[in-house]
């Protein structure tokens, strides 16, 4: 009795089902009303049959005549009664066998049962839970590293403002809890004391809060926080916040360090101790038209191109591999390793011609395109930047005010002569319009667009772009460095650097013929000895012993079938 009490009392305290009980009350009221006029019709149409019967039959027949179950006991012998009877059957099937049962089950019974749900939503996790991922968020860019921390093994728990939602996650096979960000509580149910790190990517002022709240419960675990301006940065690291990411301005930066460039053909995405990770597009290098073989780039440098990016497929190169101007190169070596690189490419296209130092384009002036503005300031190189906004902060000089995809805007802002268009809008199918759209302008014009969610980098390639980074790639990325610095270091789109150390079924063997390569789809970029130094691309004549480290890339893919093969760990929060 007192369960179903509590359960009436949760029930009617929801807003909505007050208005529903409402409602049917007004239903059966009107319903009641006219069972009242027909009986009372009843007895006026008796009459003049000159028949005579008490007001509970007139009731009685009303209520049988509607409900279709016509007993036939009182029957009319007169057309006008005959009539009535038909109008009350009619609307009888219409209201008590039609609307009645809907109208029930839609403002009542459904309610009922979604109230009884959401009475049952978690609002905890198992006390001895540990080890686990806290995210304060239920963005698509939130799920998306949910799902990517998952194939790592990591547990993860969302934690939702209502039970609605919950109940949606849950639905989705996430493990969610329902509870208010600014409780102390609620981060106790969710066990934080005990947490790996608790991610909050919500506003500036929600995220302040979640913050100071669940630093309340533990001072010690690990709160990561996404900052959409730059005076948040202080407010959240005030609050308590291990780590702040301005993701936004960090992938507007990226996209600006990939344009092409006279001074420096590749660009730093990576660094590993001394191990450094670069990507070169061969766009207008001497390598276009030649085989990895023909380019002599390893032996006239040191360094190894240990894949190649061809409109978002990661590649493993081989000797005949032949480069085309649509690949990027992803090289491994050291610093000085990579300078040697720049200088094989060189400043000129094969045709011999100066390359383009004409400005960049950048495609919207929002967070990131900002970003990129200032990183290409800051590298001296000049560009122009299109946005529909007229007062844009501190852009007059470089503003070209119109719509992107107007031709006239596009050729004001140098697209005909430009080395590189930046697409930076925040909305993905608006970077996939504008993508093809320059890619049918220009084939020769090197594009590198913003994808917001995952799923669209890949359409973004096929549209024309040579190269896509994902906000919420760039999200994960930081996260998973942070959990597991020692053993994994994301690049980019996917693509990782991971440590595993050499077990028995690799001792003994030769580099070249262990099979890393050809079964895991993995390229093995450094080795460090049990003395502790570090050979950067190590010479497929060498030969394993125990006690070494593999420092071995690959896309998570790659990654998962090299554990798979070489039975080693990955899980992130061990």
């Amino acid at each position: 009795m007192k369960f179903l009490s509590s359960q009436i009392t949760l029930f009617m305290q929801q807003h909505s089902v007050r208005r529903n009980i409402g409602f049917l009350l007004r239903f059966f009221a009107m319903l009641l009303g006219l069972i009242i006029v027909y009986s009372i019709l009843f007895h006026y149409i008796m009459q003049h049959e000159d028949r005579s019967f008490s007001w509970v039959t007139g009731v009685y027949w009303t209520l049988t005549v509607m409900s279709t179950l016509g007993f036939g006991d009182i029957t009319f012998t007169s057309d006008l009664g005959r009539i009535f009877s038909i109008v009350v059957l009619m609307s009888g099937v219409l209201l008590l066998l039609i609307m009645l049962p809907f109208t029930f089950i839609q403002f009542f019974y459904a309610p009922w049962l979604e109230a009884q749900r959401k009475g049952h939503t978690p609002r905890s996790i198992p006390a001895d839970t540990k080890g686990h991922v806290i995210v304060v968020s239920t963005s698509p860019i939130a799920l998306n590293l949910v799902d990517d921390l998952k194939n790592y093994g990591a547990r993860c728990v969302l934690l939702c403002h209502d039970s609605q939602t919950t109940l949606d996650m849950l639905d989705q096979g996430y493990e969610a809890v329902v509870g208010e960000h600014d409780s102390s509580e609620v981060y106790r149910n969710l066990r934080l004391p005990e947490a790996a790190m608790l991610v909050a990517l919500d506003s500036d002022v929600r995220n302040t809060n979640i913050v100071f709240t669940a630093r309340d419960v533990d001072a010690g675990v690990p709160i990561v926080a996404a900052a959409q301006s730059e005076d948040a940065i202080d407010i959240l690291q005030l609050a308590g916040c291990s780590n702040v990411f301005q993701f936004h301005k960090l992938l507007g930066e990226a996209l600006a360090r990939r344009v092409l460039n006279a001074q420096a053909r590749s660009s730093v995405v990576s660094r590993y101790h001394e191990l450094v990770v670069a990507e070169a597009p061969v766009m207008r290098t001497p390598l276009v038209g030649k085989s990895l073989r023909e380019s002599g780039l390893r032996n006239a440098t040191g360094a190894n191109v240990v894949g190649l990016w061809e409109r978002g497929k990661f590649l493993l190169p081989a000797p005949d591999t032949v480069f085309t101007d649509t690949m990027v190169m992803v090289i491994a070596g050291d610093y000085r390793q990579i300078d040697a690189v720049n200088h094989l490419l060189g400043p000129c296209d094969p045709a011999g011609e100066t390359c383009n130092e004409a400005p960049v384009v950048i495609l919207g002036c929002g967070r990131v395109g900002m970003a990129a503005a200032r990183q290409l300031h800051a590298s001296g190189r000049d560009y122009s930047i299109v946005d529909k906004n007229p007062k844009p902060r501190g852009l007059k000089d470089h503003l070209v005010v119109g719509d992107a995809a107007d031709l006239d805007v596009l050729e004001k802002a140098g697209i005909r002569t430009a080395p590189s268009v930046l697409i930076t809008t925040h909305d993905d199918d608006t970077n996939i319009y504008l993508t093809l759209y320059c890619r049918r302008l220009r084939e020769d014009i090197q594009i590198i667009s913003r994808a917001t969610l995952d799923r669209n980098v890949g359409i973004l390639h096929a549209a024309g772009a040579d190269l896509v980074l994902s906000l919420a790639s760039m999200v994960t990325n930081s996260i998973i460095n942070l959990l597991a610095p020692g053993k994994v270091l994301m690049i980019n789109e996917g693509l990782n650097i991971f440590r595993s150390a050499v077990g028995k079924s690799l001792a003994g063997k030769q580099l070249m013929g262990s099979g890393i390569r050809s079964r895991t789809h993995c390229s093995v970029v450094a080795l460090r000895d049990a003395e502790g130094a570090m050979h950067i691309n190590p010479d497929p004549n060498h030969v394993f012993a125990e006690g070494e480290e593999m420092y071995i890339i690959g896309d998570s893919q790659a990654e998962k079938a090299f554990y798979e093969k070489f039975g080693q760990d990955s899980a992130l929060t061990d």
